[in-house]
């Protein structure tokens, strides 16, 4: 989350305008611009076609947000690992620091003209100046969430979901962080209001809070929220909070706690900026999107939005005579129409009644869609009719993928053992291992009644193995970090090899391997964390092969001429 930039107080914002627009240009490299511009695949095999089903988009998640002195917009990406400048007129896009440095929940200006950000999966919080060098000022805090800088100019950040405490961070980096308070209930993006008092919302507890830096004492400010994401103050100290779950941009009067929405948006917000002007402009992580929000109105003006935000899973089934696919997007669950590429969400991680836990993979069986997220451990079933939760099974190590079976189990890849699993009972507390010393196991598929196929994404492989006794037969290597995978209707495998961009089809009886399609935007590079983002593939009843491409963000349609 981010604030009005501080530096318009201590610098000449012409000065200052032109040193940055300087940095800009020696240190950033162009992304694209709007709209997005999408590698062209090359397909390989003459039997084929392929369709940009759905397109791409930028980022991968979008989180905090800040100006500079002359009103230029950045935005920082956890999954995406940089901080983009984005034309808050064009919606055109730049990257400011990439991957993997790049990593930002939360960033700002300090008054030394410096961008200060916080890499949430890195447990540091970084900054970059005018050198262009960028430099850890603290690190060892996972969790390391938002900042502020305060009246003073003294620099402030939080821990977050993997960690919950208030620190000082020393702007030279030699000193010990000064650890404030802990166990303050999430807080989240924050801003210092004009008493120099340190106001955020308590992610966990719904309520806004006043927090004294010198001595960590809280007192609750506002009630009555689902989820407080974020708050910022404009110029003349009016504040403005959102609520992720509820989809809501509120002004809250900070004097008697009264609270006035101003905007109903679609959950999901992740943060808000405030510029010179007192504009205000929002995060949607769900949807790659940048809004501005009119006070007055309540209505938003997109910026840049995407349709997926970070494609990984994919699963597809016949609906009605259609193919309906459904997307693993990070922040949400999203549904794919098969014939037009309209798109439609389906759940959103922190929206109101969803519940689901920044799923990677999906699987569907009958009328349930199975969940994996190695992130959080868990494995969840929706019933994709009422779009309700069955079940969440969690405590597993880093599932890659996992099958719904007929008899009820649940066949779960666990990358964080190389286990093959059986998961029984309706509290999914009944686990058998089936096979062990797998080389990172991503991907199943069925392989007839008893059986599933499962690529090895290090070792390079596709393995069948006999549910009923857990013997491997290996049945194509020499794969360069297999990941999706799925099975024609002649029963010949096709898998995405993310090392090579391609899409392979393999003959499980004779191992023969022939490329399809090549060129793919597959294989994000994220750095190995625990939200690596798995290269999905489904492949319909007759025949068609959808392919997520996850580093731009899209969806290939691929089917016989």
């Amino acid at each position: 989350m981010n604030k009005t930039c501080y530096t318009r107080r201590i610098f000449s914002p012409v000065v200052l305008g032109l040193l940055f627009l300087c940095i800009f240009h020696l240190n950033s490299r162009v992304v694209s611009a709007a709209p997005f511009n999408t590698t062209t695949p090359v397909v390989v095999d003459p039997r084929y076609e392929i369709q940009i089903l759905v397109p791409g988009s930028h980022f991968h998640g979008i989180h905090g947000l800040t100006f500079d002195s002359l009103d230029n917009l950045y935005a920082g990406s956890v999954v995406g690992q940089a901080i983009y400048y984005v034309n808050a007129n064009t919606g055109d896009v730049m990257e400011f620091i990439g991957p993997p440095k790049g990593m930002a929940d939360d960033l700002e200006f300090g008054p030394d003209g410096r961008i200060y950000y916080t890499s949430f999966v890195e447990g540091k919080l970084r900054c970059k100046g005018a050198d262009g060098k960028v430099t850890v000022l603290a690190e060892g805090l996972p969790g390391i969430n938002s900042l502020a800088f305060n009246n003073e100019g003294r620099l402030f950040a939080t821990q977050v979901f993997w960690g919950d405490a208030l620190y000082e961070i020393d702007l030279s980096g030699q000193k010990k962080t000064r650890k404030i308070a802990e166990k303050l209930g999430g807080l989240n993006g924050f801003d210092f209001g004009p008493d120099n008092m340190l106001y955020g919302p308590l992610w966990f507890k719904g309520v806004i809070g006043k927090v004294d830096v010198e001595t960590g004492n809280v007192e609750v400010v506002a009630k009555g929220f689902k989820i407080p994401a974020a708050v910022n103050f404009d110029s003349k100290g009016n504040l403005y909070a959102v609520d992720t779950a509820m989809g809501e941009v509120v002004q809250v009067d900070i004097k008697t706690g009264q609270k006035k929405v101003i905007a109903k948006v679609d959950p999901s917000i992740d943060n808000l900026a405030i510029d010179s002007k007192d504009r205000i402009f929002i995060s949607n992580m769900a949807k790659n999107g940048i809004y501005e929000i009119d006070k007055k109105t309540g209505k938003a003006r997109t910026i840049v939005e995407g349709k997926l935000s970070c494609a990984a899973g994919v699963a597809v089934s016949t609906e009605d005579g259609s193919d309906a696919v459904y997307i693993t997007d990070f922040f949400s669950v999203k549904k794919v129409d098969g014939f037009t590429g309209e798109v439609t969400t389906m759940k959103s991680s922190h929206a109101q009644g969803s519940h689901i836990a920044y799923p990677i993979t999906v699987s569907v069986y009958k009328d349930n869609l199975v969940l994996i997220s190695p992130v959080t451990g868990t494995v969840q079933v929706i019933d994709r009719k009422t779009n309700l939760s069955k079940s969440m099974f969690g405590g597993f190590k880093a599932p890659g993928h996992a099958l719904m079976m007929d008899d009820g189990s649940i066949i779960v890849a666990e990358m964080g053992t190389g286990n093959l699993l059986r998961v029984k009972g309706k509290e999914g507390k009944d686990r058998t291992v089936i096979a062990k010393n797998l080389i990172a196991p991503g991907y199943l598929s069925r392989a007839g009644e008893n059986a599933v196929y499962i690529t090895e994404i290090v070792a390079g492989t596709i393995s069948r193995i006999d549910l009923s006794n857990g013997k491997k037969e290996v049945i194509a290597k020499g794969l360069k970090a297999p990941k999706g995978m799925g099975v024609l209707p002649d029963g010949k495998l096709v898998v995405v090899e993310t090392g090579t961009a391609q899409l392979v089809q393999i003959d499980p009886d004779s191992g023969a391997t022939t490329t399809l399609v090549n060129n793919l935007a597959v294989g994000y590079p994220i750095g190995g964390h625990s939200t690596e983002l798995h290269t999905g593939v489904a492949v319909s009843d007759s025949g068609v092969i959808y392919v997520t491409g996850d580093i731009e963000n899209l969806l290939y349609k691929i089917r016989l001429k």
